[in-house]
This record gives structure tokens, C-alpha cells and sequence, in this order.
């Protein structure tokens, strides 16, 4: 039986929380997946976060409460999902960048039907944010009990999960920080290891 994860999993900073989130599963919208890619994103002291030059209309849902999602459009045609974490009004959150589906593929293949591969269904934040009908609306719902929700399966994170800097970054590019996690091995991580 899944339990529902608390407001304080992710009541910590986001590269703790990071990590922990490997395995677990995104719930709603008729789909499930399992997380198997996701990266830390760390407000005023990171030049790649959405937070880094303090808050926006755009950003407004970072600085909610932990367990927040934050949703925001990207390169005009992606719908990216992010969970807020850190004390309100830190501004940490971690992007969901890939899962792998466990049900609802039916689901997931009409709201992706460019994707010839299940692999193809959520490698990605963008094809993960399809997968899940994402759009505006969601922006500022809870993780906790709203539409989408991450839950524990009782599936453990990896204890020694893949670790490299972010994909497709301009700001902070070649900072050389480890902000990125994955489960080494995992077919639906959407960049393999350089």
C-alpha cells in the first residue's frame, strides 16, 4: 500500500531531498511512474534556478509551502513539474526529469502519441510533464493531496544512485555541480552518463 509522502520529506534542502525522491511514485491524472531522474535546483545561491534574481509571477509557487508543485511552461512547448522543498519561502525545489510508467500507458501513449518507445513516455521533464496531462492549472497544487501526488511505495531509493551535473543548462553551465540524480541502469533516465 502507498503511502502519501509528509510535508516535512520535503521540508529539507533540495540536494537531501533529491536523492530520496529516486523511486518514488508520481500519482494522477489516470497514470502512475516511477521517478527515476530528477535534479536539485537551489534558489538565490544558484545562477540555474527560476529563483536565482528572486521572485516572479513565474516563480511565485516556489516560494510556497515544501510538498508545492511548481509548474512552468518551457522552450514554448513543454510543461515542466518541479516539488517545492526547503522552509517556505527558500525557494529549493527538484525538477522531475524522468520516471518510468507503471500504469495508465494507454493513458500516457494519447497524450504522447509522437513516442514510439513506452521508454519514450516520460525520459524527459518535458515528455514526463505530457505524460501527466501538465499544464498551468496545476502550478501551486499540493504534492501532498492535490491532483498529482508522489507517494512510497515501499520501493527504497538507490543506495548509491548515478550522480552528474544538469542537462541542458545556460545559466551555471559548467559549474560543475552534482545537482543531478538517477537510477543508475534505469532504461527511462532520459540522458545516459557521459
Amino acid at each position: 500500500m502507498a503511502r502519501a509522502l509528509t510535508r516535512a520529506f520535503f521540508d529539507r534542502d533540495a540536494l537531501a531531498v533529491a536523492p530520496d525522491m529516486l523511486n518514488k511514485v508520481l500519482v494522477g491524472n489516470g497514470v502512475s511512474a516511477r521517478l527515476v531522474e530528477v535534479e536539485a535546483y537551489r534558489a538565490d545561491e544558484d545562477p540555474a534556478s527560476h529563483a536565482f534574481k528572486g521572485r516572479t509571477p513565474r516563480n511565485a509557487s516556489m516560494f510556497s509551502a515544501p510538498g508545492t508543485l511548481y509548474v512552468y511552461f518551457s522552450y514554448g512547448n513543454h510543461w515542466c513539474m518541479n516539488a517545492v522543498c526547503g522552509p517556505r519561502g527558500s525557494a529549493h525545489a527538484v525538477l522531475l526529469r524522468a520516471a518510468a510508467p507503471l500504469d495508465g500507458l494507454e493513458r500516457m501513449r494519447e497524450r504522447r502519441v509522437k513516442a514510439a518507445r513506452e521508454r519514450d513516455l516520460a525520459a524527459g521533464p518535458g515528455r514526463l510533464g505530457q505524460a501527466f496531462g501538465a499544464n498551468r492549472s496545476l502550478d501551486g497544487a499540493s504534492l501532498l493531496r492535490g491532483p498529482l501526488r508522489i507517494v512510497d511505495d515501499g520501493t527504497p531509493p538507490p543506495g548509491r544512485p548515478g550522480v552528474s551535473t544538469r542537462i541542458g543548462l545556460a545559466a551555471g553551465k559548467g559549474d560543475g555541480l552534482l545537482y543531478r540524480f538517477y537510477v543508475t541502469g534505469d532504461p527511462n533516465v532520459s540522458r545516459p552518463p557521459r
